[in-house]
């Protein structure tokens, strides 16, 4: 039993411990069952992954066209149209030498796939290590930064894609026709398809093609450094076209020499020695290079350039567009025969060049370019769109005085002073005659073109504010600094007419541009219109533009030789100047040779700026009608185009108002009622910004009051007085007429009285008294009098005297009456004596008449009463009678000059 016991307890310990070691086994079970559980999960999304991107891809790629061996012969054309979608050209038909495989030097080879597809002949036609690259550029600079194309997928591109834009979907049909050619063609056929489908920019396509074109050689005869120039052109073949960008294209093989050392086709001895090669000596002769037939080249290379900026996957001259361009074709003639047959405008001589850019002002959309002077020249420099130089005065709208309205409100009225100024940095600032014309209006100063008024404009809004508004017009400033008021920074005749049309388009500005819209071969219409925005209020532009139509009409304005009778036109002048070092260096000797010359301006319809000067800036526009071809051209080009055409005036909006201006007041005042018209200006202001302050110059003074004109018996004179209040920087004119005859200036004086000394007698005398400042005179103030006749008494007639009477007056004195007798006339000699004393002191005459004559007559109708007339009086009792007319005549002097100052 003790054996079966512990046989038992065995069992038992065992059980316990089977049970102790049950879990440790389930749990070891489990975790291998979450790690199958996992992977599986992992391989199921895998899966479904590979279906899904499968899927994906089928649908990408389902939509990819045929590899038709017919579509990878040849390139195919594009067709442009002008504005009313009249063909105008085709673009890339011809000039194509095709080369095969076998004829194309190794170096060549070598030259291309080093550059372009290093594992070329080692992938199947996608290459996972330069798609990895790819991928990491990608991710790390965005979408499409790097391509990952191999020359099987340019071919691809070339021939059966130009959509612009880089898609997933088109990347996928990319890749699946690159497997298919790659399965259809060999290696070398692929090769071949593609140097022959380049483009090689000269309107042309294929490396043979450029070889002959550039080098005028074939392609075995082509040098290392010639081989890797052509190499680099695919990538931009009009950025680097050796002809027109010679510096640019020298950067570019050099890096393709890089990538053939690199790649272990060339030793560093040979690269070393083929990058100093100089591009423009490698290259044919200018005068031996052949020009295609592109018809309207400046307008035609504009319409490439802007399709090529905006979608650099679609090439103009491969791929069969269709092309709806803004081209008037009759202005743009036009504009050639004035460039090229120098007969509508005079040039000084043949290397003079010249830039014109012509817009329509309502949409922005380019009507006709003039590129170049040459005509053999084909998509060469465009001189009107290429050549960027200083603009000169043409900026001041654009950098002062449009900021200044459009922030400071400033009216056309503003008040500058023209003067000696320096820049902030005290950097001397001149007008381009040196002179200084003192203050003036913001219009003056425009149409006179004054450099210091457009610099302290520039000052008062800022720097940051114009170059804002630049920035909006189209001119691309990074910085906008005090020299920028004058015109010192670069643009184009394309910038600068967009500029200006928006001022003509009440404020809308549209961007500059040759191309509508242009179709692809599958029929997806691309539009390439810009957007219209609105860049500065109306009441700018209206303003800028009225202040410039005085520029060409006004007898002040600088651009007058550009004014188009009966069009309503504005514009601005433009002239750079060179600097002191510059003149040296060249030697300039005449201070008004300039380098550049400019004319910008506009009407309702039509916007235009024109360039004129020399290629290198070293040759100057000497002094007079050189400086003056810009101004010919725009008139004679926007007067041809406007014939026919309604052109309506700039319309003013509800923002502006207008205000009269008394000319010559700082600051600018309001005209009284009282101001000449003749100093009255017609200008405009900013509703709910005009002035408040009326000019007093010409103010007209007050009247004088209080005008008196009396007669001093005593001293023979009439004395004259007035009242006049405040009298600072008054005058009295003060004037006579005599008996109602003619008025004549008696002085003018600072004084409020006046005598006049000795006047006629009997005769009316009448005053006008004026006050007089500055120019400025009062109404007259007037008072009259008449200068009383002069008395003649004598002694009264005694006809009942005898000589027995004489003979018992005594002499008071005892003496006898003969020793006083005058001359034995005179009766009563005493009494005689007495009476012409008496008429002595009342201003009476005595004629010496005897008694018998002394009639005691007086003139004054006031003393006829005291008249005697023979009456037989005594000597004694004529004493009174003698003063009674003085006293009567004194009461009828009081009772006149009553009415003097009633007057």
């Amino acid at each position: 039993m003790t054996d079966k016991y512990q046989t038992r307890e065995e069992r038992r310990k065992q059980l316990e411990a089977s049970k102790k070691k049950a879990p440790k086994k389930a749990k070891k079970k489990s975790g291998k069952n979450l790690f199958k559980r996992v992977l599986l999960i992992l391989l199921t999304i895998g899966i479904i992954s590979i279906i899904a991107g499968g899927v994906t891809f089928a649908i990408m790629v389902k939509d990819a066209p045929e590899l038709n061996p017919e579509t990878l012969k040849d390139p195919i054309s594009s067709t442009i149209y002008d504005k009313n979608n009249d063909e105008i050209a085709k673009v890339g038909a011809v000039n194509r030498d095709y080369v095969n495989y076998e004829d194309i030097p190794d170096l060549v080879k070598d030259a291309f796939i080093a550059t372009e597809d290093s594992r070329f002949f080692k992938h199947h036609g996608i290459d996972p290590i330069r798609l990895g690259g790819a991928v990491i550029a990608n991710f790390r600079d965005g979408f499409g930064s790097e391509g990952a194309s191999t020359i099987t997928q340019q071919v691809v591109k070339n021939f059966f894609f130009n959509q612009p834009q880089k898609t997933l979907s088109r990347k996928a049909q990319e890749a699946w026709l690159a497997l298919e050619l790659e399965r259809k063609y060999s290696k070398e056929e692929i090769f071949e398809m593609y140097v022959n489908k380049i483009f090689m920019s000269e309107n042309m396509s294929g490396v043979k093609t450029a070889a002959r074109v550039y080098f005028d050689k074939s392609l075995d005869e082509l040098t290392l450094p010639e081989a890797a120039l052509l190499a680099g052109m695919p990538q931009a073949p009009n950025a680097y076209n050796p002809f027109n960008n010679p510096e640019r294209a020298e950067k570019r093989r050099n890096i393709v020499l890089s990538l053939m050392h690199q790649h272990g086709y060339i030793s560093k001895a040979e690269m070393e020695k083929a990058q100093k090669t100089s591009v423009e000596d490698t290259l044919v002769a200018k005068e031996k290079r052949k020009s295609n037939d592109l018809p309207f080249d400046p307008f035609i290379k504009q319409v490439i350039a802007e399709i090529e900026k905006k979608y650099p996957d679609v090439n103009v001259f491969t791929d069969g567009l269709e092309i709806y361009t803004t081209m008037d074709q009759k202005a743009q003639e036009y504009v050639e025969k004035l460039m090229y047959e120098g007969e509508i405008v005079p040039f000084p001589d043949k290397d003079f060049q010249a830039g014109i850019t012509l817009l329509d002002t309502k949409t922005g959309g380019i009507l006709a370019l003039g590129g170049d002077r040459d005509p053999e020249v084909k998509l060469g420099t465009n001189y009107a769109t290429d050549m960027k130089r200083q603009p000169g005065s043409t900026a001041k709208p654009i950098l002062d005085y449009g900021p200044a309205i459009e922030h400071l409100k400033w009216g056309t009225y503003q008040t500058i002073v023209d003067e000696r100024s320096t820049y902030s940095d005290g950097t001397p600032i001149s007008n381009w005659d040196n002179s200084y014309k003192g203050s003036m209006t913001m219009r003056k100063a425009l149409e006179m073109s004054r450099n210091i008024p457009a610099l302290k404009a520039f000052q008062a809004v800022g720097a940051e504010n114009a170059k804002e508004f630049a920035v909006n017009l189209g001119i691309p400033l990074e910085e906008a600094f005090e020299s920028y008021a004058i015109g010192a920074f670069e643009a184009s005749t394309l910038e600068m007419a967009g500029a200006y049309s928006a001022f003509g388009n009440e404020g809308v500005y549209n961007a500059p541009h040759a191309v509508r819209s242009f179709k692809l071969k599958d029929g997806t219409k691309i539009n390439m219109e810009p957007k219209s925005k609105v860049v500065m209020q109306d009441y700018t532009a209206f303003l800028i533009s009225d202040m410039l139509k005085g520029v060409l009409t006004s007898s002040d304005g600088t651009g007058k030789l550009a004014n188009i009778p009966g069009l309503p036109v504005a514009g601005k002048t433009g002239t750079t100047n060179y600097s002191q070092e510059e003149r040296t260096k060249w030697g300039i000797t005449n201070s008004k040779s300039v380098p550049d010359a400019w004319f910008a301006g506009y009407t309702t319809n039509f916007t235009m700026a024109v360039w004129t000067g020399y290629t290198e800036r070293k040759n100057p526009l000497t002094p007079g009608a050189n400086q003056k071809v810009a101004q010919q051209i725009f008139k004679a080009v926007m007067g041809h185009i406007s014939e026919g055409v309604e052109t309506a005036d700039f319309k003013k909006p509800d923002s502006v108002e207008t205000v009269k201006i008394e000319k010559g007041t700082y600051p600018a005042r309001l005209a009284s009622s009282y101001t000449p018209s003749s100093q009255i200006l017609t200008e405009y202001a900013v509703k709910g910004n005009i002035l408040n302050e009326v000019s007093q110059k010409y103010n007209k003074p007050d009247a004088p009051n209080g005008v008196k004109a009396s007669y001093n018996e005593n001293s023979d004179e009439i004395d004259l007085s007035w009242n006049y209040g405040k009298k600072d920087g008054i005058k009295f004119d003060v004037s006579v007429s005599v008996d109602g005859g003619a008025s004549e200036q008696l002085t003018v004086t600072s004084d409020t009285s006046l005598k006049i000394a000795k006047p006629t007698p009997g005769s009316t005398y009448n005053f006008a008294v004026k006050a007089i400042k500055g120019d400025q005179e009062s109404d007259p103030a007037s008072a009259s009098i008449t200068v009383p006749e002069k008395i003649e008494e004598q002694p009264p007639e005694e006809p009942n005297e005898t000589i027995d009477d004489e003979d018992k007056q005594d002499d008071p004195n005892g003496e006898d009456s003969e020793d006083n007798q005058d001359n034995g006339d005179n009766d009563d000699s005493d009494n005689g004596d007495e009476n012409h004393n008496d008429q002595d002191n009342n201003n009476g005459n005595n004629n010496g008449n005897n008694g018998e004559n002394n009639n005691g007559n007086n003139n004054n109708n006031n003393n006829n009463d005291n008249n005697n007339t023979g009456n037989n009086n005594t000597g004694q009792n004529n004493h009174p009678n003698s003063n009674e007319p003085n006293q009567n005549q004194n009461q009828n002097r009081n009772r006149e000059q009553n009415q003097n100052d009633s007057q």
